[in-house]
């Protein structure tokens, strides 16, 4: 091994873990966990307002679905 590959060997492993320690902190921070939070309400609502938007227009769309479900399972 040549001396700039052992450089960049102890860069690279000091680059990982210096990383590590950076993602553990921003992990536990208040900001973090608001911002999840936030994150996950909106997917929730947004997962909400497409299941009532659906509800009537997507009927053909299931009965296809379960067409399809049905003929794949008689194969």
């Amino acid at each position: 091994m040549s001396q700039r590959n052992i450089q960049d060997g102890i860069f690279t492993t000091v680059a990982i873990a210096v990383s590590g320690v950076a993602l553990a902190a921003l992990l536990c921070t208040d900001a973090y966990s608001r911002a999840a939070g936030a994150e996950a309400r909106g997917f929730h609502a947004l997962s909400l307002e497409m299941q009532i938007s659906c509800a009537g227009d997507c009927a053909e769309v299931d009965q296809r679905i379960v067409q399809l479900q049905k003929q794949g399972g008689a194969q």
